[in-house]
């Protein structure tokens, strides 16, 4: 009788034990529920992506979109003291948001970001088909 084992220690890697399960996780490690700081919502009009930077400078901020991610990354830069400053730590900031765009967006309109107390907002405009649109019923009488 012979049984194919695998050794215990090798189960306790997760990319040998389960390697489909890695490829699948991508957009849900990315989606925004797993994502602090960051929120998505919608009115009529446009589809909007806000984002948490508290303290950043929006100079230092990159945002790019393609293929229907949307990439938020920046930096708090070190700031220019005294030099008479002595530092034994400095803090420094950075962060990165990858998030798909739901629904159908104007691909032929460019996103707007704008920057207010510590919040980015991206807002992308609504296709016109995915607009709803009120349908009129008709009555018929025979």
């Amino acid at each position: 009788m012979t049984l194919d084992l695998i050794p215990r220690r090798m189960l306790s890697f997760p990319s040998l034990s389960l390697p489909d399960f890695w490829d699948e996780t991508e957009d849900w490690i990315t989606s925004p529920s797993t994502q602090n700081g960051l929120s998505i919502y919608e009115d009529e009009n446009k589809i909007y992506v806000e984002a948490a930077v508290p303290g950043i400078n929006p100079k230092d901020i990159e945002i790019t979109f393609q293929d229907g991610y949307l990439w938020i990354r920046g930096e708090a830069k070190e700031t220019e003291g005294d030099s008479k400053k002595k530092y034994y730590r400095q803090a420094t900031r950075s962060f990165s948001y990858r998030v798909a765009v739901p629904g159908k967006f104007d691909a032929n309109k460019d996103p707007e970001a704008t920057y207010k107390h510590g919040i980015m907002t991206i807002a992308f405009a609504k296709s016109q088909k995915a607009l709803a649109k009120k349908i009129q019923i008709k009555t018929i009488d025979k």
